[in-house]
């Protein structure tokens, strides 16, 4: 009995170790925000324009492409959450070289400075991603899995507000100024560094060692599961089609910063509107996914195509007026809080498919799969010569619907 009410104190600290730290890099994220801050960074040093289009496929697939050889190094680590701890030592190091070249540089030598520092941040974030999974499926049981990331997101998202609120409160001594930035991105590098610190605490049990993967041609073998395993396969299906939710993401703020002449103000209030979605959605996404994280999956993709096609309409019937701009700031706020479902619905339901190293397997060989869909999907941005903006979301959001089908087909968890 002893034994039992240990074991549950440890459970309750350990989940409390990852909800702090899983929160603090929710929060470092906010800072440097691929989709809010760092095009609006970009455009204020003055980077080419064609710049601002790779930033989100290269924060979400270099942290993908090589999750199959990071597990391939994982396979033989019994305590694994330093593989957590060494990537977010790697990303705070990047953070600092992205606030440098926003004070040192301008134009083109900001631009693929802070491009480079991107890669390097976003192949560590794949430490953490592969590392991370497997660590929750070790030390939460299966129904408070999805609360834990519900969690930490909706208290970065409190945050995230007060952030926004700040932006908002002084946007007139801050529009075309980057030294105010310089200061997130030193509160970035602290969060990462005290997310590393933290996440080290953790009391982990040791992993089954495996000598899969011995040599490294071997580790291509994995692909295989999406030839074997059918609900892996189509699950791998549908996430590649959520992608067009995140590629979709940019081209509100940039609609609506068509629209405005006051930029900082813009980045406020879709900063204020990604906290509010974080903070307001995500316990609720987390509970449901502990129910059923499928279901959770299909709601949410479809809230995100619909939102899609509001937007198209929106600037369609109210072309060139500040009411346009901020109903697109609202429907930016639908959009994200329909994102963090599916974020959260397709982390939990992975964690759950599988055990042990058939579960980082799982996540390896998904995101590698994901993170060359995600290079091949961003041509679908070259549309914007011959389409619209807003005709742009619009194909993204008919894509989305293909995905709600592919999760209708899969089973429960």
């Amino acid at each position: 009995m002893l034994d039992k009410e240990v074991q549950k104190k440890v459970d309750r600290r350990n989940i409390f170790k990852l909800v702090i730290s899983q929160f603090l890099i929710n929060l470092g994220d906010v800072l440097i925000n691929p989709k809010v801050t760092l095009p609006w960074l970009l455009q204020s040093l003055g980077a080419p324009l064609y710049l601002l289009g790779w930033l989100v496929p290269i924060r979400e697939s270099g942290s993908l492409l090589p999750q199959l050889i990071i597990a391939h190094f994982i396979y033989k680590v019994k305590v694994r959450k330093w593989v957590w701890v060494l990537g977010s030592l790697i990303q705070s190091l990047c953070v600092v070289v992205i606030g440098c070249a926003a004070l040192l540089l301008d134009g083109v030598s900001a631009g693929w400075a802070i491009i480079v520092a991107l890669i390097v941040f976003s192949v560590a974030r794949g430490l953490n991603s592969v590392a991370s999974k497997d660590v929750l499926g070790k030390t939460v049981v299966k129904n408070k899995r999805g609360r834990v990331t519900g969690w930490s997101s909706s208290a970065s998202g409190l945050i995230t507000i007060g952030i926004a609120v700040c932006t908002l409160f002084f946007f007139d001594s801050l529009q075309g100024n980057v030294s105010f930035y310089i200061w997130g991105i030193v509160a970035a590098t602290m969060i990462w560094l005290f997310a590393a610190l933290i996440y080290s605490l953790v009391q982990e049990p040791l992993s089954e060692v495996a000598d899969k993967g011995a040599n490294i041609i071997d580790v291509f073998k994995e692909l295989s599961l999406l030839r074997t395993d059918s609900v892996f396969r189509e699950f791998v299906i549908a996430r590649s089609l959520f992608l067009c939710a995140a590629l979709s993401a940019p081209y509100y703020v940039l609609i609506a910063q068509q629209r405005s002449e006051n930029g900082v103000l813009i980045l406020g209030l879709f900063i204020l509107s990604s906290g509010l979605a974080s903070l307001l959605s995500s316990p609720f996404w987390g509970l449901f996914s502990d129910h059923s994280s499928r279901k959770v999956m299909m709601f949410s993709s479809l809230l995100s195509a619909f939102t899609g096609v509001a937007l198209f309409s929106t600037v369609k019937l109210f072309p060139q007026t500040s009411f346009t701009t901020l109903l697109i700031v609202i429907l930016y706020f639908v959009l994200s809080v329909a994102h963090q479902g599916v974020r959260i619905g397709r982390k939990t339901y992975l964690v759950n498919l599988g055990e042990g190293n058939k579960r980082t397997s799982y996540v390896s060989v998904s995101n590698t799969i994901i993170g060359f869909i995600l290079l091949a999907m961003s041509s679908i941005s070259l549309l914007t010569y011959s389409i619209s903006l807003a005709s742009l979301v619009l194909v993204f959001s008919i894509i989305t619907l293909a995905g709600v089908y592919m999760v209708i087909r899969l089973p429960e968890v």
